[in-house]
């Protein structure tokens, strides 16, 4: 027999055991192969890549300015990067910070309601040392703003918002402007608590210190233009470019016909049977008058004929408007 079929013997013992329950027979119920989890579709970033795909080009260009603009106002290089962005309900995000925090909230002319940025304690000390001539110390303790630091606050913040606005105009013209400064989250209020937030964060560092800062969006401000923004508009807008670029190469490869008219005269059929060897037409301009340069039998261009290096040629002088042309007509 096979090594695995049991012998009588084999099988007497077994039952044996079973009956005097040395076999446990209970089988064990095997874990479940998935779970259920819970999902808070208002906390998730609800197709935010795919809804605003064009804020990914703000971000780039953002970065690259603001490390330009913090460079020559604190005189010391910079690193800045974009961090992350996710869509969150506004009193989560504002719970997120401690006090004292720089809250400045900012409108977004034409898009209606207001926007805010926050830049962690850590890093508003910091730079404001820098603005003062200094490294970048970090403070051995947090503490409140003074009335100095705030009129510097004001300051950095419209440098970071100059940039911000800048960034946008490729995308969606947009004016910036402050409107109210606060250090205590919980004098925040924006909007509602359960408003949707689009949070960008970006990130600052030195060899002496780094930190984050946050521009909060509100989706509702957002949703007006959000087809502007989609991955589906930007897609269009390059095919559109593209399709430009080579309806302009075509243009400029084609051949058209140049026919400078000296001048011209009318006469009749009897006139022209008439004509003999000798005989002299006289045109309706004289050497000194401009002449007309036909494009494909359009009048474009008035000139001056002459000669350039052996060659005939005519100097344009200018450039005849379509409402001319439809008038002679």
């Amino acid at each position: 027999m096979g090594d695995n079929i049991l012998s009588q013997d084999e099988i007497d013992a077994l039952l044996t055991a079973m009956d005097s329950g040395e076999v446990d027979l209970q089988v064990e119920d095997a874990p479940a192969q998935s779970q259920a989890a819970a999902y808070d579709l208002t906390s998730q970033n609800i197709m935010l890549r795919d809804q605003f795909s064009a804020l990914e080009e703000v971000y780039d260009k953002y970065a690259g300015f603001l490390h330009n603009s913090l460079t020559a106002l604190l005189q010391q290089s910079f690193a800045v990067q974009f961090v992350s962005t996710e869509m969150v309900k506004f009193g989560d995000f504002i719970q997120a910070f401690s006090n004292p925090t720089s809250f400045t909230t900012f409108s977004m002319d034409p898009l209606s309601g207001s926007a805010l940025l926050a830049i962690e304690p850590e890093l508003v000390f910091a730079m404001i040392d820098c603005m003062f001539g200094g490294k970048g110390t970090p403070l051995p303790q947090r503490r409140e703003f003074t009335a100095i630091e705030k009129g510097m606050l004001r300051r950095l913040s419209q440098e970071l918002l100059s940039d911000f606005e800048r960034a946008w105009q490729p995308v969606f013209a947009i004016r910036t402007a402050l409107r109210k400064s606060e250090t205590k989250p919980e004098f925040v209020h924006m909007v509602s608590p359960d408003e949707l937030m689009i949070v960008i964060v970006f990130a600052v560092s030195t060899e002496e210190f780094s930190g984050k800062f946050h521009f909060c969006l509100s989706y509702r401000m957002l949703e007006p233009i959000k087809e502007q923004l989609s991955s589906r508009y930007l897609r269009a807008k390059e095919t559109e470019h593209a399709f430009s670029d080579r309806i302009q190469k075509s243009l400029e490869e084609t051949e058209v016909q140049i026919i400078a008219e000296l001048g011209h005269t009318v006469h009749t059929v009897g006139d022209l049977l008439g004509l003999q060897e000798n005989d002299i037409f006289t045109l309706n301009t004289g050497p000194h008058d401009p002449i007309t340069v036909n494009i494909e039998d359009i009048p474009k261009y008035r000139g001056f004929p002459g000669i350039v290096n052996g060659n005939r040629a005519v100097e344009l002088i200018e450039t005849i408007a379509p409402e001319e042309v439809a008038n002679e007509k």
